[in-house]
């Protein structure tokens, strides 16, 4: 397809109440908005790195930069067949994998259109429901943890993600045990500790966990492969997995048991695809991670998650779970107990809600050639 316009927007969403996790607490999420258009077609994609470098070194202005003064320029006018070439074309960028990411995204959306097909089909999904779980920040206290738990363990969730931080550990985790003794469960450390933390490690063998993500170093892999040779809950890495070369030195160094992809973290839908049959070759299951995105960016973990290697329940919301109104139409709503099921529509299946996001806009830029 030749790429005939771009436009790229910084939108700001108000979440519901503060996300807490090891790096801080956000109240609202930002987010890159691709808008990619082919003669008469077009499609859209997302990327959510939030508004600070804390989870990773970009932030929503950072990639709005990113995306405006150097990748839309790039793209603009060229004939892209395959998300190799659009890969290839973005490759003198260093990093910058979120911005990345809506430029990858928005082309697969739009070569599903094109090729009349859901985008979970076209990229090789392999059934239309998915399976997610239910994720719980640092609460105000304990008591209201448990309390927010039985609901989710009342409504069939398949599992509980519980976000781990100093002063929120092991006093957190002892009464979540004793009131869900066989609840499927694991901790997200968002590389709040170091190896100086193993002890503290070795006593969470107890609990019973589905795996440890990303407990180390935001880059790590070393460390990581140290720390697993000493547990019996299995490590999943996050934040350190931001292409297919470190999901292959990964899995050479046994630094995981559990891979989480993230579309965004990793450059779109392109380098999700290679992570996902890396481990698979490797007997390493993974899961589909994502940043809060609206409708529009959580479409596409849900195409990801039809993949035949995602084997634990992925990170896909229902709107009401955070936003009081979704920047994406449709809304996103469950299709069963802990489900949700792909579209059988063309392309991806949601796009913003134009009303709504002229509301959210921070800054626009379009590009024509």
């Amino acid at each position: 397809m030749q790429i005939d316009k771009i436009s790229v927007y910084r939108v700001r969403t108000p979440l519901l109440t503060p996300f807490r996790t090891a790096f801080g607490n956000d109240a609202e999420i930002e987010a890159i908005m691709v808008r990619i258009v082919s003669g008469d077609n077009y499609a859209w994609g997302e990327a959510s790195p939030w508004e600070y470098p804390a989870y990773s070194s970009e932030s929503g202005a950072g990639c709005f930069l990113a995306a405006t003064k150097f990748m839309a320029p790039l793209l603009l006018g060229k004939n892209i067949n395959s998300g190799d070439e659009l890969q290839k074309v973005l490759s003198c960028i260093k990093g910058n994998q979120f911005a990345k990411a809506a430029f990858d995204l928005a082309w697969w959306n739009l070569q599903a259109k094109l090729d009349n097909l859901p985008l979970w089909k076209k990229i090789g999904g392999k059934s239309p429901d998915v399976d997610c779980g239910e994720d719980f920040g640092v609460e105000e206290s304990i008591e209201i943890l448990l309390e927010r738990m039985d609901g989710a363990a009342a409504a069939g969730f398949k599992r509980i993600k519980l976000k781990y931080r100093p002063g929120w550990e092991l006093n957190m985790l002892k009464p979540v045990r004793e009131r869900f003794p066989s609840l499927p469960i694991h901790i997200d450390c968002n590389s709040a500790y170091t190896l100086k933390d193993i002890d503290m490690f070795k006593e969470l063998d107890k609990f019973n966990l589905e795996m440890i993500e990303q407990p180390l170093m935001h880059d790590d892999l070393l460390c990581h492969a140290e720390l697993q040779k000493q547990l019996k809950t299995p490590i999943c890495l996050d934040e350190s997995i931001t292409s297919p070369e470190k999901a292959e030195k990964a899995v050479k160094l046994g630094a995981c048991g559990f891979i989480n992809i993230k579309p965004g973290r990793v450059g779109g839908i392109t380098n999700a695809l290679k992570i996902h049959d890396i481990a698979q070759a490797a007997g390493i299951p993974c899961w589909i991670g994502g940043m809060l995105e609206s409708s529009v960016g959580a479409h596409f973990c849900i195409a990801l998650a039809t993949l035949p290697n995602i084997k634990y329940p992925s990170d896909i919301f229902a709107t009401d779970r955070f936003w009081a109104r979704d920047l994406g139409k449709p809304q996103m709503k469950l299709s069963g107990k802990s489900k949700f099921r792909a579209p059988d529509t063309i392309g991806a299946g949601a796009e913003p809600d134009a009303e709504y996001m002229l509301e959210r806009i921070q800054e626009v830029r379009h590009f024509t050639k």
